[in-house]
């Protein structure tokens, strides 16, 4: 791993430091090729004193029990679960929890299986009756974190027992969210069998909570059943007030750590306190402006900058931080003799786009302007005019407008760029109390 990479984990430490995470596999991904590096990528997060909890479904199992002919009545852990379905899924979950007890133990963490979920029967419904299938009554959150508090790495099958011993099958996800919720986790991470989610035939990197209600209840015809159903499961944690839930392909290497330490992540995010602002760059941010806007550069949409040249005009330019990581940016560069000012360097990470940051940030530099008392806002654009023209009001105009020392620049630098302007309404003087 590049010292880079190892320097921008660090960053992430002390925030995640003593916290809980709790991570819940679907029985597919117990069964994969990378579910030991999925254990590894555990070791190193107990390593940073994270508190890890573990919950497993057996999903995968019982479809498979279904197709070699067992008398399972259903496989989705929502519908009816009759006697023989309960038999065959503790079987599959004991088989799954002592899997995951050996992985544990090969990458030296001490482990156990608990039973910590008070279930009741979800009962009659539709008409219908469940028989076995729970409902998640309780969490004892307690006993879990005593276990925490040790260094034991507490694991959930997806089972359920009421106070007169009776065994329920119960929802994974259900249970992972539910003792996300009573533990105050950071993070309810789901180790998917479906890969990436995708909406509309692109990969979705982060989703609020209302848009993620929105996916769960009404979901496009290209997600997948049970990615939806995962969402409604993230969307529940966060009016829980798990702030994070993160939903991953189980079967892609590294992608734990990579989403845990990443500020793109290869996941989606379901967020439900977004920790947003837009601030003025520091010097410790020159460095992670650059490397947002390389791309763009390299696609001629920006004009390069060095260090030197943004440290020279560091105090023109912001940045918008979404849960501390500098997603965006933006530079406003006065001119003070014609009354005007540049809105330049205008970028936000694709990872983090139809979010709305664009927006933001140029309304934030209009405000700028406006409380400057600038009359006039300008930008050059190879690319984003249609944007600046729809989203944020300037239009089309010849360079003769321009400032003189910034005609110049644009006059020699050959990158053709349309002119776009834009009138500043004056902030509002409140008038004098009659």
């Amino acid at each position: 791993m590049p010292v880079s990479d190892l320097r921008g984990i660090l960053q992430y430490i002390p925030r995640f430091r003593d916290r809980v995470f709790v991570i819940a596999f679907d029985g597919e991904i117990l069964e994969s090729e990378n579910f030991p590096n999925l254990l590894l990528d555990v070791a190193v997060l107990r390593s940073l004193n994270i508190r890890v909890l573990l919950v497993h479904g057996v999903r995968h199992q019982l479809e498979r029990a279904r197709s070699e002919g067992a008398p399972v009545s259903n496989d989705d852990g929502a519908g009816v679960t009759d006697q023989p379905t309960l038999r065959i899924a503790v079987d599959a979950a004991s088989r799954l929890s002592h899997r995951v007890l050996e992985g544990l133990a090969s990458v030296d963490l001490r482990a156990a299986v608990v039973n910590a979920v008070t279930a009741h029967p979800l009962g009659i419904v539709g008409g219908i009756d469940h028989q076995f299938t729970g409902r998640v009554e309780r969490i004892d959150a307690e006993m879990l974190s005593l276990l925490l508090e040790r260094g034991i790495v507490p694991v959930l099958p997806s089972m359920g027992f009421d106070g007169e011993g009776h065994t329920y099958r119960v929802n994974s996800d259900a249970i992972a969210v539910e003792t996300a919720i009573a533990l105050k986790a950071a993070k309810v991470i789901f180790l998917c069998e479906a890969g990436s989610l995708r909406i509309d035939g692109k990969i979705v990197r982060q989703l609020s909570l209302k848009d993620a209600e929105a996916a769960a209840q009404k979901p496009p015809s290209s997600l997948a059943r049970n990615l939806a159903l995962k969402l409604g499961w993230a969307a529940r944690a966060g009016h829980g007030g798990v702030p994070r839930a993160h939903l991953l392909d189980g079967h892609q290497n590294e992608a734990l750590l990579t989403e845990v330490f990443s500020r793109e992540g290869v996941g989606t995010m379901v967020y439900g306190n977004e920790y947003e602002q837009i601030r003025r760059a520091q010097k410790r941010d020159v460095k992670r402006i650059l490397d947002l806007i390389q791309q763009s550069v390299r696609d001629e949409a920006l004009v390069p900058r060095t260090r030197a040249d943004v440290l020279a005009h560091l105090d023109d330019y912001w940045v918008l931080e979404v849960d501390r990581n500098v997603v965006g940016c933006v530079a406003i560069h006065p001119f003070p003799a014609e009354n005007m000012a540049e809105l330049a360097c205008l970028y936000v990470s694709r990872t983090s786009e139809n979010a709305g940051h664009g927006r933001k940030l140029v309304a934030w530099v209009d405000q700028i302007a406006r409380e400057r008392g600038i009359a006039r806002l300008f930008a050059l654009s190879t690319q984003a005019f249609a944007y600046l023209q729809q989203k944020g009001g300037y239009t089309e105009a010849a360079p003769e407008v321009l400032p003189p020392a910034r005609r110049e620049k644009y006059e020699a630098s050959g990158r053709k760029s349309k002119v776009l302007v834009k009138e500043v309404t004056p902030a509002a003087v409140a008038s004098p109390a009659g």
